[in-house]
């Protein structure tokens, strides 16, 4: 059968350490800033049910047959759907969609890397006392001065990278296992306490009608596919990454329950980052809906002015820095895995190899931040007019080549694989739960993530 085929890279320990590497690869940077703004700006906690829906619509059931597919074919993506492609008798080319997976991970991680290091070099300016007593001109300065120096986001681009590959080159259970056990654990335990210090804030009150008051009156159809897309992304459908984690979760887990799982913990994370900045954005009279610019410009002032500021400031860039790093193992293990399968490469040469690729890659990130901030390559392009190298990346995998993804994913899984196959790897028998996930996968969810990715086209 094929669902007894055994990767050559290993497996996870247990269902929990595939929870905890899965949920690793969701929670990430966006988790921390993103989320919390959306559900404020859309209805606070009636945003939060939508979601919820969209999640248990859209984002379980594509999750489930990712990882089914993973499991099935035990290898690489680009392996995996060659393998499965053939089995079920399917056009050869859907090992295509292996590929895309793997290349968006590959870009993804081009840019997160250097964001990622931003956080890194965060960690010790909090930590030093920096921000104290700043204005928010001084803290604009500093975070200015450090993305205009192409030298200075080398470097910590450089470090987060090989902290990336450190992981990834020591195999799924050596690197990858332990790394998560390590990085999830200590995630929850400083968001409490980032809980903790909110709650103390003078603002928690503030924060928590802020992200869970409902206000059905901000639900618009615009905000319902922000739900819909968001709770896509989140838990990184669509780039190989959970397919081939999947692949290491051995045979007796449960795949529906293991996804319920995730996307659980992966909200909870939202969640909590929420109530651990919202608070103090509020007690410090600051303004919430400044998107990405909440982390590094608007959190540091807050910081700069409160009693042990620099001590929790340096805990919460330390909590993005482990949760940017969870998240980049994952988006460059289906380039490794492969690397090993198809060129006979020891995995320790081939995390080098994807590693340093991948590092030079983003060397047109770091560049686009400074000394081709004014290079447009498509400045004749309606909303891409303005967009710089790192703009054009993060648009085109976030909004074309993910969506693209998870579409296929359930494709595949839906119509073209036998429904004894997907049966059979599921072990939830052929009653009412098989019946839902089917009719979902089948006629629901692509329809969802069609929808989401017309919205993103049409501005273009």
């Amino acid at each position: 059968m094929a669902s007894e085929r055994e990767s050559i890279h290993g497996q996870w320990s247990s269902r929990l350490a595939f929870i905890l590497a899965a949920t690793g690869s969701a929670v990430g940077l966006g988790n921390i800033w993103k989320f919390p703004y959306i559900a404020g700006e859309n209805g606070g906690g009636a945003f939060v049910l939508i979601y919820l829906v969209c999640i248990a619509v859209i984002g379980i059931p594509i999750m489930m047959a990712e990882v089914l597919l993973g499991r099935r074919g035990r290898q690489s993506p680009i392996n995996t759907m060659r393998t499965l492609a053939a089995e079920e008798h399917a056009n050869r080319h859907w090992k295509w969609l292996g590929w895309a997976g793997m290349l968006a991970g590959f870009l993804i991680l081009s840019y997160y890397s250097v964001i990622a290091g931003w956080a890194l070099a965060y960690v010790f300016r909090t930590g030093s006392g920096l921000f104290t007593g700043l204005t928010a001109d001084g803290v604009q300065t500093i975070f200015t001065n450090m993305v205009n120096d192409p030298e200075r986001l080398l470097a910590w681009h450089t470090i987060f990278m090989v902290m990336t590959m450190t992981v990834v080159a020591r195999g799924v259970s050596g690197g990858l296992e332990k790394a998560v056990k390590l990085l999830m654990p200590a995630l929850f335990v400083l968001l409490f306490v980032l809980v903790g210090y909110a709650w103390n804030s003078g603002g928690f009150y503030q924060g928590v009608s802020f992200l869970f008051q409902p206000d059905f009156s901000k639900i618009t159809a615009n905000g319902i596919l922000i739900a819909m897309g968001h709770a896509f992304f989140t838990l990184s459908l669509g780039m190989g990454a959970i397919m081939v984690y999947g692949s290491y979760l051995p045979g007796t887990a449960s795949i529906a329950k293991t996804c319920i799982a995730v996307s659980l913990m992966d909200t909870l994370v939202a969640l909590l980052a929420g109530l651990a900045i919202f608070p103090i954005v509020f007690a410090n009279g600051l303004e919430p809906g400044v998107g990405p610019g909440l982390i590094f410009q608007t959190l540091p002032i807050a910081f700069g002015h409160m009693d042990y500021g620099a001590f929790f400031g340096m805990l919460f860039f330390v909590l993005l820095v482990f949760a940017a790093w969870s998240s980049s193992i994952s988006l460059i293990e289906p380039a490794v895995a492969w690397l090993v399968e198809n060129r006979g490469m020891t995995r320790i040469f081939a995390s080098v190899v994807a590693g340093l690729t991948t590092w030079l890659f983003g060397l047109l990130t770091v560049l686009s931040f400074n000394l081709w901030s004014e290079l447009k390559l498509l400045s004749g392009i309606g909303i891409f007019r303005d967009s710089t190298i790192f703009d054009l990346l993060d648009y085109l995998t976030a909004n074309i080549m993910l969506p693209l993804g998870g579409l296929l994913i359930a494709v595949f899984a839906a119509w073209k694989m036998s429904r004894a196959a997907t049966v059979d790897e599921l072990a939830m028998g052929d009653g009412f739960f098989y019946k839902l996930w089917r009719f979902l996968v089948r006629y629901i969810t692509p329809v969802a993530v069609i929808i989401v990715f017309l919205k993103a086209v049409s501005v273009i």
